[in-house]
């Protein structure tokens, strides 16, 4: 008999995981911000998790894996200004708007 497959787990906490592919030629800028973005939102208060990867497979694309304790707390992160200021600079540097996918940890 399989086994079942688990059960989402009931938190307040917020899990995202947003994508940016950069313009070619831009590589570089994206990941500069990105890091910028990185060191800045790990002092926000809630984070639990917020760390930038690049896609071994895709060069130019990187991954954002970001956990926040409540979604007040992210909430709170997007208003920040080094968030709003990250946004309106990365604009011009990515080939397509950045996407972002919603996480919910299965137990």
């Amino acid at each position: 008999m399989p086994k079942p497959l688990p059960h989402r787990q009931e938190t307040p906490e917020t899990w995202l995981m947003p994508v940016f592919i950069a313009k070619a030629g831009h590589e570089a800028e994206l990941q500069e911000a990105l890091h910028s973005l990185q060191t800045l939102s790990r002092k926000d208060p809630g984070c639990l998790e917020y760390t930038v990867f690049t896609d071994e497979q895709q060069p130019g694309t990187f991954v954002l894996f970001e956990g926040w304790a409540r979604s007040e707390d992210l909430e709170a992160h997007n208003e920040q200004d080094h968030v709003k200021e990250f946004v309106r600079a990365v604009d011009p540097l990515l080939s397509v708007p950045f996407s972002v996918t919603s996480l919910t940890p299965l137990t």
